[in-house]
Parts: structure tokens; sequence; C-alpha cells
């Protein structure tokens, strides 16, 4: 239950358009539930804003689409994050409404009341086409926490001018992603003319000795620009949530 809604749920009482006891009955849900196989925190939305998310990898389709289906019971809404190709459809017939990005391999079923926007954008900008799957999960998940993504593709340093025609693009926004893989370079210079808070994201992406991600990890956790914050390899969701909780404070 997200605070909003508890929030609605105490004006009601107190305007005397939801009985006391119906209330009682609402707030009385367990914070948690155990699936067997899982314990769902249904107090994160509480916590956190936004209900837990839910990984699909190595998770079986019934599993996932167990705990997707008793997360949107409490009326939050899901996500679902790298969710395998085979799971998809069953997890869609059992979250009508819900939204599947291919690219991002992200599930999403929309709150029916959404929670307000957070006030500014959240900039996702990727070094390469080969980004694109982490800059489209990062995307969709500030998208579920209630935040702007604005997105500007293919601006790496190889063509520093594509970067440097964009910088409209980079004053306007309040949070910038910045995802690369390769040499990981592009999160120094966008950290070198951003004046907002830099998230890195390095990518898997590159040839033989990027190492799986491991070179452009380095360098962005080197970075000459300061103030550059930096995720784990291809986590555009933690980026996102990083973002999310930086926009969502600045309007608290």
């Amino acid at each position: 239950m997200r605070r909003e809604r508890v929030r609605d749920l105490l004006t009601s009482v107190a305007d005397g358009s939801v009985p006391v006891e119906s209330a009682l009955a609402s707030l009385a849900q367990e914070p948690s539930e155990s699936l067997g196989f899982a314990t769902i925190d249904h107090h994160r939305a509480l916590r956190q804003g936004f209900p837990e998310v839910v990984y699909g990898a190595g998770k079986t389709t019934e599993q996932l689409v167990a705990i997707a289906q008793r997360i949107a019971e409490r009326g939050d809404g899901v996500l679902a994050t790298r969710v395998a190709d085979d799971a998809v459809s069953a997890l869609l017939a059992a979250l009508p409404g819900a939204q599947h990005n291919t690219l991002a391999r992200t599930v999403m079923l929309r709150a029916p009341k959404p929670p307000a926007r957070a006030h500014g954008t959240a900039l996702i900008v990727t070094a390469g086409t080969s980004d694109l799957p982490v800059a489209e999960e990062a995307a969709v998940t500030a998208d579920a926490m209630a935040c702007v993504a604005e997105r500007l593709n293919d601006v790496g340093v190889a063509g520093i001018h594509r970067l440097l025609a964009n910088r409209a693009v980079l004053e306007r926004a309040a949070v910038i992603i910045v995802v690369a893989g390769m040499d990981g370079a592009l999160a120094s210079v966008v950290g070198g003319l951003a004046r907002v808070p830099v998230i890195a994201v390095p990518t898997s992406v590159g040839y033989g000795a990027s190492f799986g991600g491991i070179a452009p990890l380095l360098t962005m956790l080197n970075s000459c620009a300061a103030g550059v914050t930096v995720v784990n390899i291809d986590n555009g969701f933690g980026a996102a949530v990083a973002a999310a909780r930086i926009l969502h404070g600045a309007t608290q």
C-alpha cells in the first residue's frame, strides 16, 4: 500500500466517508506474505513509494506469475524485470492491462490510481545502440516509479559532436543516467558538462578486452569528473531506482 493510499484512507475516515472498521481491515493486511518459495514484502510501497519489484531471472513461470498476482492484488502496480521470453505470455494473461517491453525485458502493470509524478526529468543517455537494452530497462523502471524519462541515444565519445549538439537536452535534465560499454568514457564527459547528479551504468558491451563490462566499470569508478555515481554492470534498474529517489526526494 502506497503512502498516498494510506493518506487518502485516513482522510476518508476523518470526513466520515469510510467507516473506521473498514479502514482497520485495510490497514491490517500482513506486511509480508509467504508463498513457500518466496516471501513478499507488501509494505515496500509504504516505506519506499513503490512495491517490491519482481526479478524474473531464475524464477519459473509459475513462481513469477504467483508473486506478480499477489502484488497486483494490493492495487499498487507491478514491475517485473529480466523476464524470459517463455514467461511473457503467462504473465500478461495473469495481469490484464500489463505492458511488455521486449527490449527492456520488462512487464509492467500500472496502478489503478498512479502516484503523483516527480518534478524534473531523468535523462537516459546511451553511448551506442548496443547499450539500448540496459537503457530501456532504466527508462521503464523510471516510468514505473512515477518519473518522466527522456532518452538521448547513440552519442558516444567516438563522435563527441553528437553529444555536444545536445547540450540543451543535458541542461534541462534533473538527473542523468549514462549507459555505456566499451571504454565507458561517456560518463566522465557528461559528468564534466552537467551540474545535476550523474549515475553511470557500465554495460557488458565491447570487444574481447572489455572483460564483460569490467573495463567500463573501472573507467567509471575512476572518473575524472567529480561526483559521478556508478552502479553495477548492466544494472539499468538500479540506476533508475537511484534516479527516482533523487527526483522524488527533491519534491518532498
